[in-house]
């Protein structure tokens, strides 16, 4: 699915949501306020901030303003292939602000934007200008050392999150049990998984999920609350996006005729229990 860029003045009325792709918002003109995941601040011309996914996150603009905003799924390609280093932008909220040759560089984009880049033909150029964006503003933001540092206990993070799938969970929760900030917490976490940590949730959620589904006869609305999805749409949809199926289909297709509602319980325990071994894509902390 490929980035989108585009240009929009924020109301002056606080509003608030999450959603399931990371976001970069870039002030070009005034002024707004962000606050997400309890870390915010006034964001000035020339200035920023990173989304990641799935963050709740509360904005308003300051009288006359104007924004860029990059909207960048997953799977976009300013993100995969030759890109994915970049990734590691998104684990965890920051605010930036850009020195000279980045605002040029904005300069630069918002011409490209002008030429209406929004058709299908063209809408990889977006993608194009977002990696290099993107790729700019690592290597200014940089990482911090990663000198040899004891390893995080996976299977202590794992009792955890079974015991709270159902539960808004934030990245601030799991790095409190390594005892770590949220930025040290998420930078060792991919290096010892691969996976950010709201990637790793989600994967435990979409296993946990899966074995309801097949296992049980309990409705897909209580399936989704049980393991954090925050409605049976949301589930349905990563459902599609990771197995290929919906949640509907796959139980047609592989459930037991045998299970009836005595199975519920026992169903419902073991897929809990067995979400510690990951299977399937990512999701994220927080419903």
């Amino acid at each position: 699915m490929p980035s989108t860029i585009r240009q929009i003045p924020l109301e002056t009325a606080t509003k608030h949501h999450s959603h399931d792709f990371h976001q970069i918002v870039i002030t070009l003109c005034g002024s707004s306020e962000f606050e997400i995941e309890g870390l915010g601040g006034r964001v000035n011309a020339f200035s920023g901030c990173i989304v990641p996914a799935n963050h709740e996150h509360y904005y308003s603009g300051n009288g006359h303003n104007r924004q860029l905003i990059l909207d960048l799924p997953e799977d976009a390609p300013a993100l995969t292939g030759e890109h994915r280093e970049l990734v590691a932008l998104f684990d965890v909220p920051r605010f930036f602000a850009l020195d000279s040759p980045l605002r040029h560089y904005l300069t630069f984009v918002e011409s490209e934007l002008a030429r209406g880049l929004d058709n299908s033909a063209t809408s990889f150029q977006q993608d194009r200008l977002a990696a290099t964006l993107l790729g700019s503003l690592k290597a200014r933001l940089g990482a911090s050392g990663s000198a040899a540092q004891r390893r995080i206990d996976l299977n202590q993070i794992d009792r955890f999150i079974r015991r709270h799938l159902a539960d808004e969970l934030r990245v601030a929760d799991l790095a409190k049990l390594a005892c770590l900030s949220e930025a040290h917490f998420s930078e060792r976490f991919r290096a010892q998984t691969g996976l950010s940590p709201w990637q790793y949730v989600r994967r435990q959620r979409l296993h946990a999920a899966r074995q309801l589904v097949m296992q049980s006869r309990l409705p897909l609305t209580d399936i989704a609350i049980q393991t954090g999805f925050a409605n049976q749409s949301a589930l349905s949809h990563a459902f599609r996006r990771s197995y290929g199926a919906s949640p509907r289909q796959l139980r047609q297709g592989f459930a037991s005729p045998s299970l009836d509602t005595n199975n519920r319980s026992t169903a419902h325990s073991t897929a809990l229990s067995s979400s510690a071994t990951p299977a399937g894509a990512g999701v994220l902390l927080s419903r």
